[in-house]
């Protein structure tokens, strides 16, 4: 595994668990607010870390950690993920998945592996503006059969989108609604601004604007959710 960084705590990460994030080198999406840059640029890489010293801090620490979570970067790039992923079960973790859901195949083999016990997948955009917000080329056919993957896996799963509001609108928040499917879990997360991918200026809050969570299109969406067995919220920073 190329380990670009590593959080050796993390109470927010897995829910209900005492987590520790191996954040995967390498990325083949540049969205602009990205907040892990150093291990989505190449000209910020950093040293990767031993992999045998990560895995042999979290074999010490198997009785106090409940879980693992392996991040990005896109981890499905590394060729040596689902054996990673082997040794994380091995030390009896529960193991989450942070994924773009751009490799349906090697998520296919990683659900087929049964070592991972809950998928995250940021789903970025309504399909038509997916390649401008992802800042790649990527064929949004991909996103759905990663989406199909993630739900016929039989464990706990959510896709989760960042409302940027420099690209996104709040209606276009609504139309994500095409792509959720009955028992999914949809979270929109804030944009987290500071030391992202491209340097970007937190926007003046407008007199008047209410937050997106008060918005009558996120009511929209939070009423549709209800009536489709989509469960939707807002993670606030």
């Amino acid at each position: 595994m190329k380990i670009g960084g590593f959080q050796k705590f993390s109470l927010l990460d897995y829910p209900g668990q005492l987590a520790a994030i191996v954040f995967a080198q390498g990325c083949n999406f540049r969205c602009p607010y990205c907040h892990n840059p150093a291990v989505v640029d190449p000209l910020r890489y950093g040293h990767l870390l031993d992999t045998e010293a990560v895995l042999r801090f979290l074999f010490r620490r198997r009785k106090k950690l409940g879980a693992v979570v392996v991040s990005g970067g896109e981890p499905t790039l590394q060729d040596d993920l689902v054996p990673f992923l082997r040794l994380l079960k091995a030390m009896r973790f529960k193991v989450k998945l942070d994924t773009n859901g751009s490799m349906p195949e090697v998520m296919e083999a990683i659900v087929a592996s049964g070592y991972v016990d809950y998928f995250a997948m940021d789903v970025k955009a309504p399909l038509p503006l997916y390649k401008l917000v992802s800042g790649s080329d990527i064929d949004t056919a991909l996103i759905l059969q990663s989406m199909d993957v993630i739900r016929r896996a039989g464990v706990t799963y959510e896709f989760r989108s960042t409302f940027f509001d420099a690209l996104l609108s709040v209606n276009d928040l609504t139309r994500m609604r095409e792509l959720l499917k009955p028992g999914d879990k949809f979270t929109i997360q804030e944009c987290r601004y500071g030391n992202n991918l491209v340097e970007l200026s937190k926007p003046n809050q407008q007199t008047g604007v209410l937050p997106l969570s008060e918005s009558s299109a996120f009511r929209s969406l939070l009423g549709w959710g209800e009536e489709h067995s989509v469960q939707i919220s807002i993670r606030s920073l």
